[in-house]
């Protein structure tokens, strides 16, 4: 760790810009006419490919709820055999 030995001493910063910050606030009507605006900036997707994220998102679910209901069952069956 490096420290300062030479020179004036370093300045610390205050929490004065922060506070200037802190002291502005939006008005809710400021602040909805902003969520709109950025909404518009957003590329939607069409149906197709809203219908075609749906699906591969419930065939991975479907896909891994298969594989954890095989695995529970297969250690369930395993813990059987070796303790009973």
């Amino acid at each position: 760790m490096a420290t300062q030995t030479r020179g004036a001493p370093a300045e610390k910063r205050s929490g004065g810009r922060r506070a200037a910050k802190r002291g502005r606030r939006t008005t809710p009507a400021l602040f909805f006419r902003q969520v709109v605006g950025e909404l518009r900036k957003v590329i939607w997707p069409t149906r197709k490919e809203l219908v075609t994220y749906t699906v591969v998102c419930l065939v991975f679910v479907a896909v891994m709820v298969a594989i954890v209901t095989s695995l529970d069952y297969g250690f369930t069956k395993l813990v059987f055999e070796v303790f009973g």
